[in-house]
């Protein structure tokens, strides 16, 4: 692997070889490892987000390494560990079997009502918290090594097992999260671990001590009432209030300033691509109009850089089954990866 390091060149054409970016790392020598996590069972909506993963990998190796904010950021080594393939078929099985679960509610009917569904939602509910220890364990055993890490979903349950292991790793941290949802849904259809559910859930963590919301514009008057009851925990920045301060004047720089004020010293980020303008991410299972440009998200994480806080890891959730998607998906993925690297040079060079 050193010697491959020495002979690769990074204008070079991406080689296929199973990795991100066509990197000539592996687990041992990445200092970034991710985990990919096709699952989408309790999609309510669009489905195809099992196979972000797979669109993020293919569409990465079509990507150009110089990155303008860490150009030799591909060096700290970045590796995909492989796209679990039990995973992605228990996902084909149980998807099924939470489909008339769905179907059932949408009618107004009980799941009681023959044939009796509750004994499959018990069931789901276990298999989704299985995929939670399962990341847990991975994250643990990775961080544990020195490693840092990150997850690309599926829906936005995937990463919940993430951000235990992080808890586990530091006693206060942040989320900052974007998305055009709140995510903030006790067990919504049943499903405790849905994926409107993962902040909900996420908040039960008491390492978590502050999740900061940005895009938001398709919400339920339960979630804003848990936002507004949450004594500044959770912070929200809804797209519709982020636009109409943008068009009376207040620049989008100083709007990521404030955002980022909110923040404790180590920051997650939660990149749901639904927070986004959806012309950026139309295959996504819940697309809604409005969100962010792709550029305004790289400002507000540059502006965690700049302010002195250090990314202590990311997940990226929701990328839909489709090629331009992926593209997208893959880009995000490689600034994240920078960025938070940048962050970790930046309080190394500050010490």
């Amino acid at each position: 692997m050193i010697n491959q390091l020495q002979d690769y060149n990074p204008s070079d054409i991406g080689e296929i070889n199973g990795n991100l970016l066509g990197l000539p790392f592996d687990y041992e020598s990445a200092n970034l490892i991710v985990f990919a996590v096709p699952w989408e069972v309790t999609v309510s909506y669009g489905a195809g987000t099992a196979n972000g993963p797979q669109r993020i990998l293919d569409a990465s190796t079509q990507l150009d390494l110089f990155d303008f904010d860490h150009p030799d950021g591909w060096k700290q080594g970045i590796f995909l560990q492989e796209i679990p393939q039990d995973i992605l078929d228990k996902n084909t099985y149980y998807r099924t079997l939470a489909a008339k679960i769905i179907e059932r509610l949408a009618q107004g009917k009980p799941l009681t009502e023959t044939p009796d569904l509750t004994p499959v939602l018990t069931e789901i509910n276990q298999v989704c918290q299985q995929i939670n220890q399962w990341l847990f364990a991975q994250c643990q055993e990775a961080i544990n090594k020195g490693k840092r890490v990150a997850v690309i979903g599926g829906d936005h349950s995937s990463p919940l097992g993430y951000f235990q292991a992080l808890a586990a790793k530091y006693s206060n941290y942040g989320i900052l999260h974007i998305d055009a949802h709140a995510d903030l849904r006790d067990a919504y259809e049943g499903f405790e671990f849905s994926h409107a559910s993962i902040m909900f859930n996420a908040m039960k963590i008491p390492q978590i001590s502050k999740l900061v919301q940005v895009g938001l514009r398709d919400i339920s008057h339960y979630e804003v009432q848990m936002i507004n009851e949450s004594n500044n925990r959770i912070v929200a920045y809804y797209d519709p209030a982020i636009k109409q301060k943008l068009y009376s004047g207040t620049t989008w720089i100083d709007l990521c300033r404030e955002i980022i004020n909110h923040l404790p010293e180590y920051v997650h980020i939660s990149f749901d691509v639904d927070g986004l303008d959806p012309k950026l991410c139309p295959s996504t299972g819940t697309p809604v109009p409005g969100g962010l440009e792709l550029e305004q998200t790289f400002c507000l994480f540059r502006e965690v850089v700049n302010s002195g806080r250090k990314i202590i890891g990311f997940d990226l959730c929701e990328v839909g089954d489709g090629e331009w998607d992926g593209n997208v998906g893959a880009r995000i993925v490689y600034k994240l990866a920078n960025l938070m690297d940048l962050s970790h040079l930046k309080v190394l060079s500050a010490e």
